[in-house]
């Protein structure tokens, strides 16, 4: 009987003084463990604590970004213009190359030099061609078609423009001295006909009589001094006539 209280005071002492034992220690905090994010396709998960992953494990792929509909700085206008008439020009001359006559009576082909790229100014270029010859020579309806326009600018002085049967295209005759006599708006014209006289009108130098010849392909609107020029020097021939189609 005494062995067994002596057993029961033992237990109670020591309880009590584990008791204490564990009051006099602190609470630890859990351990937090930083797991990695979840790994992006094709990376495998590592199962270690972020801080611990190998930096040269690969990473998520790098996207690129699509800059197809974001706007580029504009090109010079001189390059501009170049490759917007370039684009209409290829199809100008598969459809009408060499049916072109050289609108100035007497003259030929070979004689003419190609002065669409001359620079006008500082600004722009010249986008049209140059026929030099005497004052009063008969300009001549390059294709057929109708008078479009009879108009007297600054510019270009007495002008005439002409469309191509299709209206697709116009014709823009500058510097005249005059109009052949019954020429009007809205009239028909063929290949050929006398439409005016090489002039000095406009600001075309009075010692220097020539014909400023344009072509341009019209807007859907058809405006009669509106659209986009296209080098005439490749589209004309010294045929006087056209082989029917």
């Amino acid at each position: 009987m005494r062995w067994l209280m002596s057993f029961v005071l033992g237990v109670l002492v020591g309880a009590g003084g584990l008791f204490v034992l564990l009051r006099a220690v602190p609470d630890e905090p859990a351990p937090v463990v930083a797991t990695a994010p979840p790994p992006a396709t094709g990376v495998p998960a590592t199962g270690v604590p972020a801080t611990q992953i190998d930096p040269q494990l690969p990473g998520p792929p790098v996207v690129q970004a699509d800059l197809s509909d974001v706007d580029l700085p504009l090109r010079p206008s001189s390059e501009m213009a170049a490759s917007s008439a370039q684009a209409p020009a290829d199809a100008v001359a598969t459809a009408v190359h060499g049916k072109l006559m050289v609108p100035v009576q007497g003259m030929k082909l070979a004689s003419l030099s190609d002065t669409y790229d001359q620079p006008r100014g500082k600004q722009r270029q010249h986008e049209a061609l140059d026929i030099m010859a005497p004052k009063g020579t008969p300009v001549l309806a390059a294709a057929d078609g109708k008078v479009a326009k009879l108009f007297t600018s600054k510019p270009g002085g007495t002008t005439l423009y002409q469309f191509d049967p299709s209206e697709k295209y116009a014709y823009y005759y500058a510097h005249l001295d005059r109009y052949a006599d019954g020429v009007k708006e809205g009239m028909a014209i063929k290949r050929g006909d006398v439409i005016g006289y090489v002039g000095v009108s406009g600001n075309s130098d009075p010692n220097a009589p020539h014909l400023h010849f344009a072509v341009f392909e019209l807007t859907p609107e058809k405006l009669w001094w509106k659209g986009t020029p296209i080098n005439p020097f490749p589209l004309l021939s010294d045929q006087q006539t056209v082989a029917a189609q």
